[in-house]
């Protein structure tokens, strides 16, 4: 039986088997699905909404040729991308998983990139958000903000590393456009500015309508996203795969003298890289120096949840997932050496013991208790707008 074959049989047992767990355990499938939507409505969705939104509109208004033009003499020599991928770059370290994807693959429809260009700039614009990484991991499961600091060095250290090493990739790839070698004069730049927004003959409302929409129908695909693998990861639990699948990372943490409790962790931290950090958190027999390897490995790898809503997202472009996958690993290995390196540098925490690192705590706690709160009015509100927008384009379009 050929490969091709082999992959259907695969791909049709394993959803036979899904459904059939969700026969067998309703109620945890349920109660896992409700964690995902909780996730969903109260955090990912308000906090990926204003920038969806606002990259849009930069994007419809000519802002992005307005800073590509000055990003052009840094972007292009060190990562081999058009100087548009600084704003791409930006907002995806602002926003997180997976704005970089989405964002590179709407450069790529307008033509301002190629497809090598647009495997190299997904490749590393993609990552947490600072308010992800001090909030929910540092302080939310470690309790110690001091951690926050090593954890974004070696994760936007790590980006920055899949950069660089990507811009080999396709390296015999012809470049169709001519560098730049200054600075563009703030005339030539205003320009630019200006001759993409004429280009762009919709009105401001409807430019505002077709950025709510877009970012909407983009956050609710990433919501089915989340529910699915939150499920999917109960269910393999249920069936005892996790624990099969970390005897096979059992033998590597042996290899690196690492303590074998996180062999479940990683298992679990692979597919969704929220629930795996917060069971490293929870080891026991572990330092935190090794709690935070793993822990920087899990956040740059993504999971492969946040890999799906990516893929997803490229999948209506020719850009392809295999370089975005290899560099996620290549992130990961990136990440967790830096950590290993850099640890008792960075790490100093007496930090918490000042009235300063209480404050800096209690503020973070203070808005994200805050952000829970107003998140889901926030999505609620948003979804109703866009069902109104959406109507209202129905019958205009009768």
């Amino acid at each position: 039986m050929s490969l091709s074959k082999w992959n259907s049989l695969f791909l049709a047992c394993s959803v036979l088997l899904m459904a059939a767990s969700l026969m067998l355990f309703p109620q945890h499938s349920l109660d896992a699905s409700l964690r995902g939507l909780s996730i969903w409505w109260d955090v990912v969705f308000p906090s990926l909404l204003p920038f969806f939104i606002i990259s849009e509109l930069l994007i419809a208004f000519g802002v992005v040729s307005f800073l590509g033009a000055y990003m052009e003499p840094l972007m292009r020599p060190l990562f081999r991308v058009p100087g548009t991928g600084g704003f791409v770059w930006a907002m995806g370290l602002a926003s997180g998983y997976p704005a970089g994807a989405k964002l590179t693959a709407r450069l790529w429809k307008d033509k301002r990139i190629t497809t090598i260009e647009a495997e190299r700039l997904v490749a590393f614009t993609n990552s947490s958000n600072p308010l992800f990484l001090f909030g929910a991991i540092a302080i939310g499961f470690f309790h110690d903000p001091a951690l926050g600091i090593v954890l974004a060095f070696a994760h936007y250290g790590g980006n920055v590393l899949v950069g660089i090493m990507m811009r080999f990739h396709g390296r015999h790839h012809i470049q169709t456009r001519q560098k730049k070698k200054s600075f563009p004069s703030l005339k030539e730049a205003f320009h630019m500015l200006h001759e993409e927004r004429l280009q762009d003959t919709r009105p401001i409302g409807q430019k505002l309508g077709d950025a709510v929409q877009s970012s909407v129908q983009t956050l609710l695909m990433i919501g089915g996203f989340i529910i699915l693998f939150s499920v999917l990861n109960e269910v393999l639990s249920l069936l005892h795969i996790t624990q099969w699948l970390a005897l096979i990372v059992t033998l590597a943490l042996m290899i690196f003298q690492f303590p074998t409790e996180f062999s479940v962790p990683i298992i679990s931290g692979l597919f969704e890289m929220t629930l795996g950090s917060q069971l490293v958190s929870t080891t026991t027999g572990a330092t935190l120096k090794e709690q935070a390897i793993i822990v920087s490995f899990l956040l740059a790898f993504a999971g492969f949840s946040a890999q799906a809503q990516a893929a997803s997202i490229l999948a209506a472009t020719d850009i392809r997932f295999k370089p975005f996958f290899f560099a996620r690993v290549m992130q990961g290995v990136f990440a967790a050496t830096l950590t290993f390196f850099v640890f008792d540098w960075l790490y100093q925490p007496r930090v918490q013991e000042t009235a300063s690192g209480g404050e800096s705590q209690n503020f973070l706690a203070t808005f994200l208790d805050g952000f829970y709160t107003w998140g889901p009015i926030v999505t609620l509100v948003t979804l109703l707008i866009s069902i109104v927008i959406w109507h209202q384009r129905l019958i205009t379009n009768r």
